[in-house]
């Protein structure tokens, strides 16, 4: 997603976001609206403007209380970081339609164990939202995604720079690898709460009766939120040689 070849667009037709984002000339006396284009634009932009408020808003609120803001980080942006993580299952879409052109694996498995651990774990349990490690999780989201959705966005606008584009791929593995490190913790601080007020679990009844005890599903959880982070670093890793091999062969064209 590091440059608008990677939009679904040949690189004959790579050009300015004021050309290709607004206008495509389809034949004379006549343009065309790009809305596959305007709709990235939109979102990417979308996503860029809640996650800075949602940061802006925790630096603000720790530098005025300090540590007494890291109680109720939640309360305070919990509603604006669920609306952004639900759109983020959009960009499963994206790459699946070939709007962006971008592996599936990697951004599955991000996608859906932050919706998990948000919504499952952190929203379901009240006692766990007021936990420091949920500050410590939602600032680790946003640095992510505001080292991503930035640069997204300038190389929509045909603006992307070298800084940008190694802080997207060089700085977002190891705060990646601290994020799952942090989600493995929220977990384990959950499961008390969890076995005691013995929410999720259920009995079932048919095809056959088995207890159904979500403590254990989330012991079970850890070793496979530790395989998909591995997954996800080396087609990060992999992501990452490609595109700096692209940027110095365009550097040694000019």
């Amino acid at each position: 997603m590091s440059t608008s070849s990677n939009l679904g667009f040949p690189k004959a037709q790579e050009t300015t976001l004021v050309h290709h984002l607004l206008f495509r000339p389809s034949f004379p006396g006549e343009m065309r609206l790009s809305i596959r284009l305007a709709y990235l634009f939109l979102y990417n932009l979308l996503q860029f403007c809640g996650h800075t408020w949602i940061f802006a808003n925790m630096t603000a609120r720790f530098l005025t209380f300090g540590g007494d803001a890291l109680a109720d980080t939640f309360y305070a942006v919990g509603v604006v970081m669920s609306l952004c993580q639900l759109l983020s299952v959009l960009e499963l879409f994206h790459i699946a339609d070939g709007i962006e052109k971008a592996r599936l694996l990697p951004r599955f498995v991000q996608v859906m164990t932050r919706n998990f651990l948000l919504f499952m774990v952190i929203v379901s349990q009240e006692e766990i939202q007021s936990k420091p490690v949920v500050c410590a999780q939602f600032y680790l989201w946003n640095i992510l995604d505001l080292l991503r959705y930035p640069h997204v966005l300038l190389c929509l606008m045909g603006t992307d720079s070298f800084g940008m584009l190694w802080a997207r791929y060089t700085l977002s593995i190891p705060i990646y690898i601290i994020s799952v490190i942090t989600e493995g913790i929220t977990i384990h601080q959950s499961l008390p709460y969890f076995e005691s007020l013995g929410t999720y679990s259920f009995q079932l009844s048919l095809p056959v009766s088995a207890d159904i005890y979500f403590p254990i599903l989330l012991k079970a959880y850890l070793p496979l939120l530790a395989v998909g982070a591995c997954v996800t670093v080396w087609h990060s890793l992999s992501a990452r040689e490609l595109r700096l091999d692209k940027w110095n062969k365009k550097i040694k064209r000019k």
